[in-house]
């Protein structure tokens, strides 16, 4: 049973004409979830974006051929509502006011840090798509925050409150640790008093439960868990 394929993956038009950081932003987006094309000029950005389905447009103001302003002016111009999140080392107000007032979503300055920009786009995503935040899909296992509740090919899973909000925690990034204190604050967020090795009987009951479903939750010793696809013996 495989990971979710890249056509269920949030599809990103990445614009940025730096080839390093190009590659580096592809790279850490798509291990971060998200399926990421690439443009490094305003022309070849503009004719992708009017050609092309993207959930978001991460765009670049430095460009060759167009610059980002530019290309942003043309995609609004055309109609296009595909949200755009401006990354751009220009950080005055100015900037960002005409940014905003030509039709971006979201400004970030550069440097920026990968966790707040993942933080923008998922946040654009819930914007875009009202509700589809609440649920997640890691192979057999689709998780519904909004109904606590996880299925599992389908079938509701008997998932305690603590077990459902680990697994929960756990699916936002599968196969990237999540720390033991992250964890506590999730499952443990009731305040109810448990005991310093409680998080470890949750971690126990909740791999049973989900043992042959083509997903594994995996200890890692002194950081804490993650969950990724079972690997073949």
């Amino acid at each position: 049973m495989g990971l979710t394929s890249q056509v269920d993956k949030p599809r990103l038009l990445v614009v940025e004409d730096d080839p390093a950081l190009a590659q580096a932003l592809a790279l850490a987006l798509s291990r971060r979830g998200f399926n990421v094309s690439q443009a490094t000029n305003g022309r070849s950005a503009l004719d992708r974006a009017t050609s092309e389905s993207f959930a978001i447009i991460v765009l670049d103001l430095t460009l060759p051929e167009m610059d980002g302003f530019e290309v942003l002016r043309e995609i609004r111009a055309k109609g296009i509502t595909t949200p755009i999140i401006v990354l751009t080392a220009r950080g005055t107000v100015g900037d960002r006011v005409q940014g905003l007032r030509l039709g971006a979503d979201d400004y970030l300055s550069k440097p920026f840090d990968l966790d707040e920009l993942e933080a923008r786009l998922h946040a654009l995503l819930r914007r875009a798509n009202p509700g589809a935040g609440n649920k997640r899909d890691f192979g057999a296992l689709r998780v519904d925050e909004a109904a606590s509740v996880c299925y599992a090919n389908g079938e509701a899973l008997e998932l305690s409150a603590r077990e459902f909000a680990m697994l929960a925690t756990l699916i936002e990034k599968p196969a990237h640790a999540v720390t033991r204190d992250r964890l506590w604050e999730r499952v443990f967020a009731d305040g109810r008093e448990a005991q310093p090795d409680a998080i470890e009987v949750v971690a126990y009951r909740l791999r049973k439960k989900i043992a042959g479903l083509g997903v594994e939750l995996v200890a890692l010793r002194g950081v804490g868990y993650l969950i990724r696809e079972k690997r073949s013996e």
